[in-house]
């Protein structure tokens, strides 16, 4: 099997991530606009004054920043020992299609049930990807 396949989910992480990331100015300007808050409340960050459906886009961004860096890793782990098979690209798909419903819901409608239970799903995908490669 090619082993660069594995840069194809890699890429679509990375996807979702600019998009979240395209994401945040375009809340804040439409906050700003609508005067919800002042340029100066992200001044250092968020200030308590912006409001939650500002917030939530920045706390994504910052999901797709942590547990997915893994997801990286693995992936560079699986191409570099040319172990890249069927069952590591499902896993990377499936873990990429989790993790872009996760977001769905936390810069949508933000049901936290479905959003931990994406979560978790997602986290016990990415713990399979790891397990599977030092099995």
């Amino acid at each position: 099997m090619p082993q660069e396949l594995i840069f194809a989910p890699m890429g679509a992480m990375a996807l979702l991530t600019f998009l979240v990331l395209g994401l945040i100015p375009l809340t804040r300007f439409r906050a700003v606009a609508a005067r919800e808050v002042t340029a100066d409340d992200f001044k250092f960050g968020e200030s308590p004054r912006v409001p939650p459906h500002v917030a939530v886009t920045n706390r994504n961004l910052m999901n797709l920043l942590e547990l997915p860096m893994l997801f990286y890793v693995a992936g560079l782990m699986y191409a570099v020992a040319g172990r890249v098979d069927g069952t590591a690209l499902i896993l990377a798909w499936a873990y990429v299609a989790v993790r872009a419903i996760h977001s769905l819901i936390h810069v949508g409608y933000n049901n936290v049930i479905h959003r931990l239970t994406a979560y978790a799903v997602s986290n016990g995908i990415l713990i399979a990807l790891w397990v599977m490669f030092f099995i």
